[in-house]
């Protein structure tokens, strides 16, 4: 991480604060996860207690915010009911991150499993993309998700690999049925499934998505600076999304130089829209300037 890196990092949590985006503003879970996440990874490199710290709050607070007698919702905003189940994920691999330094949070972990994996996998078929709030049923609208057991397998693994053996088991099954079949078109599909691959990259199953997402996303990239939101939408983009593309593309050491270039483009870049103040956006932008614990 060089020294511009980090200096871009405090620079932007800095603007963050004084515009009430993040920490202080309305709770998002997939957010919340990134920045734990980028708070321990600045612990590893600056030192200091400052940052466990702060992590250590944004948990307190996304458990009093969005908790649930089980699992935790989406987000803060009426809209963002129900649970996510690759939002879930990323927060048990925040835990894990922060367990590190902070043993308990592994429990932690833990227990929102054992909350979560029966509720919304159902062994041999899949997991469920969307749950209602209360875990009583699938979200009206909502089947099975197609990243869904790879984002358990990885987290769960990340926490505990023999406290969770039956969970982690279940999820491998899933992997080992879909991944010879599964093609990934969605700009932060493929970013996620690359980080996602990185963990344990000689699996078959990462072998064979790592090959195909960087496949794809040649053919998604836009020589202006981005990649696209999906093959046949070249001109649409997002910020966030090509944020997300870009931990996954350094997690498997490919096209730095895009890397590069999509930061500088999106530096610039603005949406017109609801994006271009939202958390989800600068908060990416942070793990995409420093990947940290995300690698």
């Amino acid at each position: 991480m060089s020294s511009q890196g980090i200096d871009y990092v405090l620079a932007k949590l800095r603007w963050m604060r004084e515009k009430r985006i993040w920490p202080n503003g309305l709770r998002y879970l997939w957010t919340d996860a990134f920045r734990v996440v980028l708070l321990v990874s600045l612990h590893k490199a600056l030192g200091g207690d400052n940052f466990i710290d702060e992590a250590e709050w944004v948990v307190a607070e996304v458990e009093r915010v969005l908790g649930r007698p089980r699992g935790i919702r989406i987000g803060e905003e009426p809209d963002r009911d129900g649970q996510y189940f690759h939002y879930l994920a990323m927060w048990l691999y925040a835990l894990a991150m922060l367990a590190r330094y902070v043993p308990s949070y592994r429990g932690k972990g833990i227990e929102l499993v054992r909350q979560i994996h029966d509720p919304f996998v159902l062994p041999g078929r899949g997991v469920i993309w969307k749950m209602t709030e209360d875990l009583r049923g699938p979200y009206p609208g909502y089947g099975f998700g197609a990243l869904d057991a790879f984002d358990g397998y990885v987290s769960y693994r990340m926490l505990d690999e023999a406290a969770l053996a039956r969970e982690i088991g279940e999820m491998r099954a899933l992997i080992d049925r879909e991944a010879g079949k599964l093609i990934i078109t969605q700009d932060l599909g493929l970013g996620m499934m690359l980080w996602m691959s990185h963990f344990f990259p000689e699996e078959p199953w990462a072998r064979v998505q790592r090959q195909r997402c960087l496949h794809m996303l040649d053919a998604m990239w836009v020589a202006e600076g981005y990649f696209c939101r999906e093959p046949a939408s070249r001109g649409v983009k997002f910020a966030f999304t090509n944020y997300g593309v870009s931990v996954g593309l350094q997690a498997v050491n490919a096209t730095p130089e895009r890397v590069e270039r999509l930061n500088e483009f999106f530096e610039g870049y603005r949406s017109g829209d609801e994006y271009d103040e939202a958390a989800i956006t600068h908060v990416m932008a942070c793990s995409s300037h420093f990947a940290g614990a995300l690698l």
